[in-house]
């Protein structure tokens, strides 16, 4: 699994014009499922997004996570997180996982954090979204479970 995260002072998902979900203060997460995924890696992904100290504490260092700090998640899928440009121009997504097994995976991430005790808000699998944020820092972190 990859996910980017952008820690955000608000985010929004718009699909067809109708506002779907939005966050306060918290983590706007895309993220990308691979053929490869197992069940180990989606365990992993949930805890390193939710314990990861990203938020400033008291005397401005990041040590505090996004349960630390009572913010939200905004999930995002994101399947181009696994576009492979290295040859020709036009990426190939070949190592993305399939839509069942992606959806499958991305609702579970939801309720995975969840039952840590975090907000969650989330976007809609497949659909043409339309993002708005604002970004806090701006403070942006790449994960991937298999590195």
């Amino acid at each position: 699994m990859k996910a980017v995260l952008q820690r955000v002072k608000h985010a929004s998902v718009t699909v067809d014009g109708q506002l779907v979900s939005s966050i306060g203060q918290g983590l706007l997460v895309f993220l990308g499922i691979g053929e490869s995924d197992e069940s180990a890696d989606l365990e992993w992904m949930v805890e390193k997004i939710v314990h990861l100290r990203i938020f400033e504490d008291e005397n401005e260092k990041m040590n505090l996570s996004v349960k630390d700090t009572g913010g939200s998640i905004l999930l995002v899928s994101q399947f181009t997180l696994y576009g492979d440009a290295q040859k020709g121009r036009r990426p190939s997504f070949s190592e993305a996982a399939k839509p069942e097994k992606a959806q499958a995976f991305y609702d579970a991430c939801g309720r995975r954090m969840a039952d840590h005790g975090v907000s969650v808000s989330m976007g809609v699998f497949g659909a043409m979204m339309a993002i708005d944020l604002l970004n806090d820092g701006p403070v942006t972190i790449l994960i991937d479970s298999k590195r």
